[in-house]
């Protein structure tokens, strides 16, 4: 009798999630030739690898403590159907992707009902930033814990959390995208109308607290600077909003949406303003320099004083120094913004070193082997190895 394909339950929680799970999804189907099922919690990109997911991935997305005690109930129900789910399909292997307020609950459950389930956890929540203690919890349950940021293994053996390995950071894949072609983004010395990048977010809420200090930076940096091309890539499902929102700025941008439009923005870019979250390594990987902002929920601001990391911004959190300015609540007002990021229009020390700064991400953040879904990969076979042996599918 011919071994089954093997089983893999997968879960993500986020449009970040849904990418990362379905490059490891397409990994693996290479990795048995296509002799591998799977079972979990998914979008649109890990649906056409061949998830049917037990239920609409946005339901545990959650924005912001506010939002999280309001749907608490209904989050709580999802995380036990979820873990009953896992335990039922009796799958090789349980991979958790980010998501940590959802996935690392559902990881709590299966690993006590299954011990011997192996559990995988794809993306570290961040430990090194708020509540350390989580690296030893999840330790008692996460089997392997794959690392997208380079620090973080040495983080989590300080912590006593799971044994982790750093398999590089998806956007590494991306370069070719990130990256202009020849004559995409004009020298900022002879460009007439430099491209200013607005990014205010990806969330609602972080949206609405942001666009008005945003439209008003945007309009001092005009009026010292003179004419910019200021272009506003907009997520597809609040586009509607952020057009209302932009409707009241004195300088009126151009609003794009989708991968193809925002990425062709971002290779043009000479400057940025932008919130803070992954959009921030993605600058810094494709040469802009970039000022980030960001107002933080009203009750996640009371947790401010716990917060360990010397900053919230991803590259410098990678480099290990604050090489990209950073304001955070009351700091971001349009006054502040705007004299902060005048000087990256045009030739300066400033600009020069976020270039400088931003070069080494390369040397630091490169795999010596592979890419990221490989190395992913690797990991989740071995684990899936260490509960039944495989080595006739592969």
């Amino acid at each position: 009798m011919m071994p089954r394909p093997p089983l893999v339950f997968i879960i993500a929680g986020e449009e970040s999630g849904d990418l990362l799970g379905a490059n490891l999804m397409r990994s693996l189907k290479e990795k048995f030739g296509g002799a591998v099922r799977f079972q979990g919690v998914g979008g649109h990109r890990m649906a056409a690898e061949g998830l049917a997911s037990l239920f609409p991935m946005e339901e545990v997305v959650l924005h912001g403590i506010t939002e999280a005690l309001a749907r608490w109930p209904q989050l709580l129900a999802r995380i036990r159907q979820t873990a009953q789910a896992v335990i039922a399909a009796a799958p090789d292997v349980l991979v958790l992707v980010d998501c940590p307020g959802f996935n690392l609950r559902v990881g709590k459950i299966v690993g006590r009902l299954n011990p011997s389930l192996p559990i995988v956890d794809y993306v570290s929540p961040s430990v090194w930033a708020y509540f350390p203690g989580r690296a030893r919890k999840m330790a008692r349950y996460v089997d392997q814990l794959l690392a997208i940021l380079p620090f973080e293994p040495r983080v989590h053996r300080e912590l006593g959390g799971p044994p982790t390995t750093y398999v590089g950071h998806p956007l590494i894949e991306r370069l070719g995208t990130l990256r202009p072609a020849t004559g995409e983004r004009q020298p900022v010395a002879t460009t007439v109308r430099p491209v200013l990048l607005v990014l205010p977010g990806s969330r609602r809420s972080e949206i609405r607290r942001l666009m008005p200090t945003f439209g008003q930076t945007i309009s001092l940096v005009a009026a010292s600077a003179g004419p910019v091309e200021v272009v506003l890539p907009a997520v597809p499902r609040l586009i509607d909003e952020i057009r209302t929102l932009a409707a009241a700025w004195p300088v009126q941008p151009a609003i794009v949406s989708g991968e193809e439009a925002t990425y062709e923005a971002l290779r043009r870019a000479h400057a940025a303003l932008a919130a803070s979250g992954t959009v921030t390594l993605e600058l810094a990987l494709s040469g802009v320099p970039t000022i980030v902002a960001y107002r933080l929920d009203p009750l996640l601001s009371l947790l401010k004083p716990l917060l360990k990391a010397h900053s919230i911004v991803l590259p410098n959190l990678i480099l290990g120094r604050n090489a990209v300015p950073e304001f955070l609540d009351r700091a971001a007002s349009p006054e502040r913004l705007s004299a902060a990021l005048l000087p990256l229009l045009r030739e300066t020390p400033e600009r020069e070193r976020q270039l400088a700064a931003f070069s080494e991400l390369d040397r630091i953040m490169t795999l010596e082997h592979g890419t990221p879904s490989s190395a992913a990969t690797d990991i989740v076979v071995a684990a899936m190895r260490r509960r039944t042996d495989l080595s006739g599918n592969t």
